[in-house]
């Protein structure tokens, strides 16, 4: 029920930006040749939670818009994420740790100004490490993990050159340790431009 009152809201806000826009300007502006500063964007993720489930995730991009229907960029991926399992005592007897650090370029077109299909190729370094304390239960894993994410999403006018971004996204390689899994997932961001 919460994704579909989400998914009418998020219809509901694209369709009045498409009109608004639409309103205040009829005709395309003019294709700029050359590399123009407006064109550039940033933004990304970052998130916080602390507690028995501890995860930080910074995942800064950049990118350049060079039509109103392409837009390429790279990013940086970072994210650590630490489990605590308790006991019926409360104490810790098992702690999961998990990293990622990498790389990723992505592909945007956007068929009309608030929607956009993209494709994002990824190189993570992932580490895994498990420490039971009850047992000699303590695998570790370090190793390079590709990633090719596809999906699309929407962007929400907020001002003059910025959006709110949300997607939905789903990492067609399914490799071992993927810091995406195995199901498709949301994100949400945001963007600015100069």
């Amino acid at each position: 029920m919460k994704k579909n009152i989400f998914l009418l809201l998020l219809i509901t806000f694209s369709t009045i930006s498409l009109l608004k826009a639409q309103k205040e300007d009829p005709e395309p502006p003019e294709e700029k040749t050359g590399f123009d500063k407006s064109r550039l964007f940033f933004g990304g993720s970052f998130g916080l939670s602390f507690g028995d489930y501890t995860i930080i995730n910074v995942s800064p991009q950049v990118g350049y818009r060079f039509s109103r229907y392409f837009a390429a960029g790279a990013g940086i991926n970072g994210q650590y994420s630490e489990f605590k399992y308790r006991d019926g005592n409360g104490d810790v007897f098992q702690r999961e740790k998990y990293g990622v650090v990498g790389l990723n370029v992505f592909g945007r077109v956007y068929p009309i100004p608030q929607l956009f299909a993209q494709i994002q190729p990824e190189m993570n370094y992932v580490w895994y490490q498990v420490k039971n304390y009850y047992s000699d239960y303590s695998p570790k894993e370090n190793k390079f993990v590709p990633s090719v994410l596809v999906g699309g999403g929407g962007a929400l006018p907020m001002g003059r050159n910025a959006a709110f971004i949300i997607m939905i996204q789903y990492d067609v390689l399914q490799q071992n340790l993927s810091p995406y899994g195995s199901q498709p997932f949301f994100s949400i961001g945001f963007t600015a431009g100069f």
